[in-house]
């Protein structure tokens, strides 16, 4: 049976049955590899209206949509019109944050890698205007330096307004206009949206959210503010229009008929190693807007992506020609997800699925250098360590993400590789390593590092 027949069989048996186990209510999937392929698509987009999902339903894609804006920024690089190494002052000369050094240093290469190092949870809504990035990116001169550019990778999606800023100033036009007549457009995605006026024109999907009693329920808002447009809180689509997008990077930078949207140095750049990150079960390494996941030997870039409660992720093995795009709008989806990028990998590229991290080992030693309080824009965050030596860590949601539906955390730490521990209690369905770097000055941790640098504070 051809691989992508195989994957056929395999979604249709398994994902009914692993969207209940994970209170999922829609998926939409696609799955390209060469010219073949496979949409599939289950359950209700509103749990209130009853409204099936189907293949031409728009999700929105999260974070997923900073793989398009950095296609744009790197269309502007091609174009000779940006400097990746030059001060973002070149383009923005009023751009800064609180460190004014930090801010004559920053480049957009630290933008795109996540190594600018200011906060990079800014949710702040600046209106509906064309001036909502231009807005935006004046209140962050306020936005405090949690390390030198370039030391560390910390997910920033302040960044990535930043970039659209710059994707705007240089084409004289809106990050959304933009967006459509540079790659929406040239590359006939028909499903997609940029925002709540065009995504009501097609079916779609409305997030849900999981109660303080464990029920998912549809949330009362769609979509978050248009200031975080260019890093992923508005764009919408079909999963089949999001590998089509995937495509184009497949093909070397070419649409579908064949016309060139970017250079093929370009894509190969995109998707290079620039800086690693540390060891939390995420990916290896940060390309150029792509995030580099390493397994059996093979680097697999991808993005995931979640906003109020959908969910996106997307995976290319670009060796295969392979694309795997999978859309959600609640529950706890990425243990779905995780399953059907193993099924794809195994049976297209005889790629193994690798053992999930397992809270089997020890209390962790050396346990007060981690003990503390770590704050982000989004949550305080508190490790203690029992009599006994069990470390614990507290987690409080606070400001837009809580008033979003976030919940409290709470789980045991155990040891995992060193300076890494690993929570007993799943979160959203997954366990997520937690990282403790740098030095404070007195021997304890500076950072704990999910993905992105929560700061030590003063107890």
């Amino acid at each position: 049976m051809p691989p992508l027949a195989t994957v056929q069989t395999w979604v249709e048996e398994r994902i009914p049955a692993l969207m209940a186990r994970h209170r999922v209510p829609a998926v939409s999937l696609a799955i390209g590899l060469g010219d073949e392929t496979f949409c599939y698509a289950a359950g209700v987009l509103h749990r209130g209206t009853g409204v099936a999902a189907d293949t031409g339903s728009v999700f929105q894609i999260g974070s997923v949509t900073k793989v398009f804006t950095a296609t744009l920024v790197m269309q502007l690089v091609e174009e000779g019109l940006l400097d990746l190494d030059a001060p973002v002052r070149q383009v923005l000369p009023r751009f800064r944050v609180a460190d004014e050094e930090a801010s004559a240093a920053i480049t957009p290469r630290h933008l795109l890698t996540h190594s600018a190092g200011f906060e990079g949870d800014v949710f702040v809504d600046t209106g509906d205007g064309d001036d909502a990035l231009e807005t935006y990116v004046g209140i962050l001169a306020e936005t405090p330096q949690l390390f030198a550019p370039g030391e560390m990778f910390s997910y920033n999606n302040a960044g990535f307004s930043t970039l659209g800023r710059i994707v705007e100033v240089l084409r004289g036009a809106p990050y959304e206009r933009v967006l459509r007549e540079r790659l929406l457009d040239p590359l006939g995605l028909r499903h997609a949206a940029v925002d709540a006026s065009e995504a009501i024109l097609h079916r779609a999907a409305v997030g849900h959210l999981v109660q303080d009693d464990g029920e998912v329920v549809p949330t009362t808002v769609w979509a978050m503010e248009r200031a975080g447009a260019a890093a992923g809180s508005r764009l919408a689509m079909s999963a089949g229009d999001l590998l089509a997008f995937a495509r184009l990077h497949l093909a070397g930078g070419a649409a579908p008929d064949g016309s060139p949207v970017l250079d093929r140095a370009a894509v190969e750049a995109m998707r290079t190693a620039q800086i690693r990150l540390p060891d939390i079960a995420q990916g290896a390494a940060w390309g150029l807007g792509w995030e580099l996941f390493a397994r059996g030997g093979h680097t697999i870039p991808g993005h995931d992506g979640n906003t109020i409660g959908q969910s996106a992720s997307l995976r290319v093995l670009p060796e295969q020609g392979l694309a795997v795009a999978a859309l959600a709008n609640g529950g706890d989806p990425h243990p779905v997800f995780a399953a059907l990028v193993d099924a794809v990998l195994e049976e297209v590229a005889g790629i193994a699925a690798e053992p999930l991290p397992s809270p089997t080992g020890p209390a962790p030693a050396h346990a007060d250098r981690f003990v503390g309080r770590y704050r982000s824009s989004t949550a305080l965050t508190t490790i203690t360590r029992t009599a006994e030596g069990r470390v614990w860590l507290d987690r409080v949601p606070h400001g837009v993400v809580a008033d979003l539906g976030d919940l409290p955390y709470r789980t045991e730490l155990v040891g995992w590789h060193g300076d890494v521990l690993l929570p007993v209690e799943a979160e959203g369905g997954v366990r997520q390593p937690v990282a403790f770097l740098g030095d404070d000055g007195g021997g304890g941790a500076l950072f704990l590092h999910t993905g992105r640098a929560d700061r030590r504070v003063a107890s």
